[in-house]
């Protein structure tokens, strides 16, 4: 599962837009365009990049990896710092749980 850096920095912007700016209208939500052999990285430093991967090394690469739970939703808190949350995030009706109050 891959993603590309723009992609990832304007979902991450939205979701901390979600949270720092609750006067403003909710936004529809918009899927994350996933690309095979590309891997992402969120630095020391906080900066986000992507890189091509190959397959002579995918099996160094699976040993300490993790597949992500459905139901996950990555954000940046008021700290800069990246969090991801296991469980629900959405509404009922299908609305965003910590979007705006409006």
């Amino acid at each position: 599962m891959a993603f590309s850096t723009k992609t990832f920095a304007l979902a991450l912007t939205a979701a901390l837009g979600a949270f720092s700016a609750p006067a403003l209208a909710q936004t529809a939500a918009t899927p994350w365009e996933l690309k095979p052999d590309t891997g992402y990285a969120y630095d020391k430093e906080g900066k986000t990049f992507s890189y091509k991967m190959g397959t002579s090394n995918a099996g160094e690469l699976l040993k300490g990896a993790k597949k992500v739970p459905k139901g996950t939703l990555f954000f940046i808190g008021h700290n800069g710092q990246l969090y991801m949350r296991s469980g629900p995030y959405l509404e009922g009706d299908g609305k965003f749980k910590f979007g705006s109050d409006q």
